[in-house]
């Protein structure tokens, strides 16, 4: 087994520290290698969302991969055409039909925009319900977050937000780092 350092997060479970994103890898059979490849290389997170297009094949190489479900953190995003309350629902059956999954491990609004209020309602009752172990944000500026999170009955467990040496997101890390 991989020895991967993790974080605990505000709901109790623990997120290995590094993931495989598959952000702009297409679903023509790459993804499915991409995965198997780093699932092999020892990586036990594995990001995808619906709007990657490529959640199928995510499934699918970490059926084919042999390693148990309990060993791979899985994270998907919902995305912004699906924030109301019934499309979120249906979203969320969705990508875990897509994945072949029972459950997500960890599953994000990816964009704040638009009906994010209904959308976390959805992501509340699915995490009650045993489909989603985490639930989250992603993007999520300062002003965004003091709008909507003080109203939500579960608080996110992370907000998952671009960070490279060009984009230092200074004032988001000061307030939620």
């Amino acid at each position: 087994m991989v020895n991967i350092p993790t974080f605990k997060l505000n709901d109790g479970n623990e997120i290995p520290s590094f993931g495989f994103g598959t952000f702009q890898i297409p679903a023509d059979g790459t993804t499915y290698q991409a995965v198997k490849n780093a699932l092999a290389a020892g990586y036990r997170h594995i990001d995808t969302a619906t709007a990657y297009f490529n959640e199928q094949e995510v499934g699918k190489a970490i059926k084919d991969s042999g390693i148990p479900r309990d060993q791979i953190w899985v994270t998907s995003k919902l995305w912004l055409q699906d924030y109301a309350y019934e499309d979120a629902k249906k979203a969320i059956d969705l990508s875990l039909k897509k994945l072949g999954l029972d459950y997500m491990d960890m599953y994000l609004i990816h964009q704040p925009y638009g009906k994010v209020d209904e959308a976390w309602k959805a992501l509340e009752e699915a995490q009650k319900a045993g489909k989603i172990r985490s639930i989250g944000v992603s993007n999520m500026t300062p002003k965004i977050w003091n709008k909507f999170v003080p109203s939500f009955d579960v608080m996110p467990a992370v907000n998952q937000v671009e960070f490279n040496p060009y984009f230092q997101q200074k004032e988001l890390r000061q307030n939620h780092g």
